[in-house]
């Protein structure tokens, strides 16, 4: 089966960084930060484990292929 690594990045990156830009913009237009703390502690808690486990997966596919 073919693994779309280019996919896991993207989701992984838009975990971490997509969130935070999404709720700073809602914390801008509400003028409420709370929603920009918990977006950051959700993103950190999703999105690093993520980008991790893309990296791990994606050396183990390049160690792979030689």
């Amino acid at each position: 089966m073919k693994e779309n690594m280019m996919f896991a990045w993207i989701a992984s990156w838009l975990a971490l960084v997509g969130q935070l830009i999404f709720f700073m913009g809602v914390a801008l237009f509400t003028g409420d930060w709370r929603y920009m703390m918990w977006s950051f502690m959700i993103s950190i808690i999703v999105g690093i484990p993520s980008i991790m486990g893309t990296y791990k997966r994606n050396q183990q596919l390049k160690a792979y292929k030689k």
